[in-house]
């Protein structure tokens, strides 16, 4: 079992190995997932310490050209970022969207990179 401080170490990892991937991560997208409505969810990321999962952790416009709406909550950082194979670590991953909260399995977005899926939808 992992412990919070653990979590919060391998967190930070992921965070450090996501901003020093060039065009913030564009050419490193292994598996991209979006709700039915077109939002992005998650993205998977290869990286020098393995694959890292990018959620969005408020609702946010998508598409390059819209403007991010404000965060609700003051001092919550934009994404959630974390490894995606972690050993005993809970499987839950936070998601969001327009259309509201999600949870992803860790389990499942290996599954789905394992088949080579490269964007699924989610309903």
């Amino acid at each position: 079992m992992t412990t919070t401080t653990d979590r919060s170490a391998q967190q930070a990892r992921a965070r450090t190995a996501w901003t020093a991937l060039p065009h913030g991560g564009r050419d490193a997208v292994m598996l991209q997932v979006q709700c039915a409505q077109g939002h992005h969810l998650a993205k998977v990321l290869a990286t020098d310490i393995g694959p890292i999962v990018v959620t969005t952790v408020r609702a946010r416009s998508h598409g390059d050209r819209d403007l991010p709406d404000a965060p609700h909550s003051p001092g919550r950082a934009p994404f959630f970022v974390d490894l995606r194979d972690v050993p005993g670590a809970d499987d839950a991953i936070p998601a969001w969207c327009d259309c509201g909260h999600r949870v992803l399995s860790r389990a499942v977005l290996r599954a789905w990179s394992a088949a080579g899926e490269s964007r699924v939808i989610v309903d």
